[in-house]
């Protein structure tokens, strides 16, 4: 029985040094300046509507407007929120919108329709941390709706 004791005690000294010493890896939060005229909020046919569901439920991963919590401070999972950030502004980033041609906006906004649709965004783990960012049926409604009028300007 001592000799398990004494080892899950060198097991939990071993972990809180791990963890200790994972705080010294920092990951760079970052928000890129913006420019507003680049945004889809400038994109002519955005409504208040459809900017305000992509400001409460996308624009913490996918712009340059990242809300960083406190939370993000703290190894491993600041390594994780770095990690998701970085990986959905590669995918989408509605902070440089103009910077996508006509066609990958289209194309971008048709995929984000099927994956609100689908339930695949907002990801599960982020609406668990925010259940503010779930969607509603109307607001996966004016995504597809934004989505098909893109397809019509063609």
């Amino acid at each position: 029985m001592r000799r398990s004791l004494r080892y899950m005690a060198i097991g939990l000294v071993v972990f809180v040094a791990a963890l200790a010493a994972a705080q010294l890896i920092r990951p760079e939060r970052t928000n890129p300046a913006t420019d507003p005229s680049r945004t889809i909020r400038a994109h002519p046919g955005t409504t208040h509507e459809f900017a305000a569901i992509l400001d409460r439920a996308c624009r913490d991963c996918h712009s340059n407007e990242t809300r960083w919590p406190a939370y993000t401070e703290v190894a491993p999972l600041s390594w994780l929120a770095v990690y998701g950030v970085n990986e959905a502004r590669g995918v989408l980033n509605f902070s440089e919108w103009a910077g996508y041609s006509a066609e990958q906006q289209r194309g971008l906004l048709a995929a984000s329709c099927e994956d609100v649709s689908s339930g695949k965004m907002p990801g599960g783990f982020y609406t668990f941390l925010y259940p503010e960012a779930r969607l509603s049926a109307q607001g996966i409604s004016t995504i597809c709706t934004a989505a098909r009028q893109s397809q019509a300007q063609r």
